[in-house]
């Protein structure tokens, strides 16, 4: 049976203006925040090596979105991340997160300026403070694209990322991306986490503002 419905234009009626009300699973993770105690574990010539870095992430509240009868409430993201003490750009990645509350969906967009992106999606109850997402590689939706080079060298087969939100107001991530990397023949789990205390608050969505 298909899953959508046969008319694919009429756009929902209960539309809630204020995303910051209904974002289900992502409440949590609105607004802005700094994490100090990051660790990336990543692949080097002579095996991995571990990193500690510092986090910056805001995320903010983007207006309601829809296709057609579909439903998203979200929030756009901004990740920069440092090694401790330094100004270089250790990562930097934006993209979308997003809750369909229709069918408990979330979805996580992102690109990274080494030319990747990927959309991960899972399933969550709204009340939820954790869930994990995963993105897999081939696959036509909800997949990964990369630059030739990248398949040639370091192929992402897997990305895969647990978020919970703590109850002392934080909120963490685990992240596992799994490569091939040219010349082993044994995947390689680049790993990254940390904990994400508030500095900032979110700012209202402009339909809410108005």
């Amino acid at each position: 049976m298909n899953e959508f419905p046969e008319d694919i234009y009429t756009e929902p009626s209960n539309i809630d203006v204020d995303t910051l009300k209904n974002l289900g699973p992502l409440a949590g993770m609105a607004g802005i925040w700094q994490g100090t105690r990051g660790l990336d574990v990543k692949p080097k010539s002579d095996g991995p090596r571990k990193q500690a870095y510092v986090d910056r992430i805001e995320l903010q509240p983007i207006d309601p979105q829809t296709n057609g009868p579909q439903l998203f409430y979200g929030l756009r993201y901004h990740q920069h991340v440092v090694k401790p003490d330094q100004v270089k750009t250790y990562h930097d990645q934006i993209g979308y997160w997003l809750w369909e509350p229709a069918t408990g969906t979330v979805i996580q967009t992102l690109t990274i300026p080494r030319a990747q992106i990927a959309m991960a999606v899972g399933k969550a109850d709204a009340g939820a403070k954790s869930f994990e997402l995963v993105a897999t590689r081939g696959a036509a939706t909800y997949g990964i694209c990369s630059t030739p080079f990248l398949e040639y060298a370091f192929k992402t087969v897997e990305y895969r990322i647990k978020v919970s939100v703590n109850p002392d107001g934080t909120w963490s991530y685990d992240e596992d991306t799994v490569l091939m990397i040219r010349g082993k023949t044994e995947p390689f789990h680049h790993t990254d986490r940390n904990t994400l205390s508030k500095i900032g608050e979110a700012t209202p969505n402009p339909l809410a503002r108005k």
